[in-house]
């Protein structure tokens, strides 16, 4: 420890930050008895006795401290209970050197697996992978303004977000999607419902609209060597509802069971969006359809939460040992069944002022989640070789 004080001394905390810019010792001590005030690596650390039960002591400081910009805690250190403040800076600080580099490596990433979609071949002329630059655009633009969708709406909430962070990994589609981190808690179930429902539903219209682009795009052709070839491997894809619909509403061929053709790969990136909304809105833990349900439901959307890996865990049986499909087939399910179990473990988030959402919001979400049953398939992925 380090710069011990008493109440009302300036104690610098980070930056010009001071003890002055916390909220006034006599709010704090309404229901947070302070007997010692410490610096403790940048973080202001109130010691004292709460005059009430700790989630009570929250509820009423967080929302004062947030306001003067701090995060606060109520925590035990040292055998102490400790109001920890620290500060806090909504958006970007400096260059996003990380966030920039994931970027550019997923942009090559999604171009080389582009590349095969087109049926081009990038391990023998590596030039050709800039002509898959439309199904890069496709697949970064939908995931991308998923995720943005989140940040402006947690800035609009004055909760602190990244910028997002794109995974490039050598799959079917170059990427393992995108993610934003958190920091600090949610101030309410707004906030948290807001937050959590903006991602999916700016992800849903960039999607549809990547969706008509690409289905009035030129089909691919399989070269009539590669579809005589007995060694090679054909990728079948489950189209959704909502991809159905599109097609059917535009009058658009999707190519069923047409080895020789398929659609252009613009729409894969489509299919890439409404397969990662429909997975982002599983009602569990920190995902997406997490946040919005805990907003929705409270408390109540954990005992939702335990049941999930148990229906995707049926899903995969019903899929192998009724209708048949291959175990690489209905891996994806098994897979999301023991992710959603460890999910579920860690819980939801817990708003500070967890009052009930007024009806709009609760209309709003029954749609979103309407809209990710339209964007579920059985079988995502099938592969036929």
């Amino acid at each position: 420890m380090d710069d011990v004080d008493r109440p009302g001394f300036d104690t610098a905390g980070r930056g010009t930050r001071s003890l002055e810019d916390g909220p006034p010792i006599d709010r704090i001590e309404s229901v947070f008895a302070v007997y010692e005030v410490r610096r403790e690596d940048g973080q202001v650390v109130y010691y004292g006795d709460p005059l009430a039960h700790p989630e009570r002591v929250m509820r009423e400081l967080w929302p004062a401290f947030r306001d003067r910009g701090y995060d606060a805690t109520l925590e035990r250190r040292h055998g102490e209970y400790a109001l920890v403040a620290e500060p806090t800076t909504v958006g970007v600080d400096g260059i996003p050197w990380t966030n920039i580099v994931l970027l550019l490596l997923t942009v090559c990433s999604t171009l080389f697996a582009g590349s095969f979609w087109y049926q081009l071949d990038p391990v023998a002329d590596p030039t050709v992978i800039w002509q898959a630059w439309p199904f890069t655009a496709a697949i970064l633009g939908v995931l991308g303004i998923h995720e943005m969708g989140h940040y402006v709406m947690s800035r609009y909430h004055r909760v602190n977000a990244s910028l997002p962070y794109f995974i490039p990994v050598p799959t079917l589609i170059g990427t393992m999607g995108a993610v934003i981190t958190l920091k600090g808690r949610m101030p309410d179930r707004k906030a948290l419902f807001d937050i959590g429902v903006a991602g999916p539903l700016a992800g849903l219209i960039a999607t549809v609209v990547v969706t008509v682009i690409g289905l009035h795009l030129p089909p691919v052709t399989v070269p009539e060597t590669v579809v005589q070839d007995p060694n090679s491997i054909r990728i079948e894809l489950g189209y959704p509802p909502l991809l159905e619909l599109l097609a059917a509403g535009f009058d658009q061929p999707l190519y069923r069971n047409d080895p020789a053709t398929g659609v252009n790969p613009v729409v894969i990136g489509a299919w890439v969006g409404m397969f990662v909304t429909f997975l982002n809105l599983i009602p569990v833990g920190q995902l997406d359809g997490g946040h919005i349900l805990r907003a929705m439901a409270g408390d109540f959307q954990e005992t939702i939460a335990a049941l999930v890996p148990g229906v995707l865990f049926a899903l995969a049986a019903y899929l192998f040992y009724i209708d048949g499909y291959s175990v690489n087939t209905v891996f994806v399910w098994i897979l999301w069944g023991l992710l959603t179990a460890f999910l579920a473990s860690k819980g939801p988030a817990t708003p500070v002022q967890d009052e009930r959402l007024g009806r709009g919001r609760f209309v709003l979400g029954a749609v979103t989640f309407g809209l990710g049953l339209l964007c579920f398939m059985p079988v995502p992925v099938m592969i036929i070789g």
